[in-house]
């Protein structure tokens, strides 16, 4: 199951820049015009994705499996915000790796996000159960 080289301490990074359409909103009414905990969320998983795209075979896929993430500071419009994610643990088919979330101001958020790599065809089939 995957191609070798994934090792801990493997380590992804974005950056990315505070937008609108990132704020706090329900429905879509703003709450607060900062960079939500949901945005924050997606992009933990998108920077843990990062981590094992390069070692998928072409029969493979991740899944997120779940995300724990603590959102401690805000980040205002056209701010900057880098997350880091580094792999600390592959066992079997689950990835599981830390991220931190940094603005101007230091440590926004922090998180674990574990994604479970199975073949294309076991998610298909979970699909096609899924929706009856």
């Amino acid at each position: 199951m995957m191609k070798q080289g994934l090792v801990a301490g493997r380590e992804e990074t974005i950056e990315i820049v505070v937008t609108e359409d990132m704020f706090a909103s329900f429905e879509g009414v703003v709450v607060h015009p900062v960079y939500s905990t949901v945005a924050m969320t997606y992009h933990m998983e998108w920077v843990s994705r990062k981590i094992i795209l390069p070692f998928l075979e072409d029969h493979e896929e991740g899944m997120g499996a779940s995300v724990q993430l603590k959102h401690l500071a805000a980040s205002t419009l056209g701010s900057t915000v880098t997350l880091t994610a580094i792999l600390v643990e592959l066992r079997d088919n689950v990835v599981i790796t830390k991220v931190t979330a940094k603005n101007h101001v230091g440590i926004i958020g922090t998180g674990e996000v574990r994604q479970v790599i199975l073949p294309k065809e076991t998610i298909a089939q979970k699909l096609i159960e899924a929706s009856v």
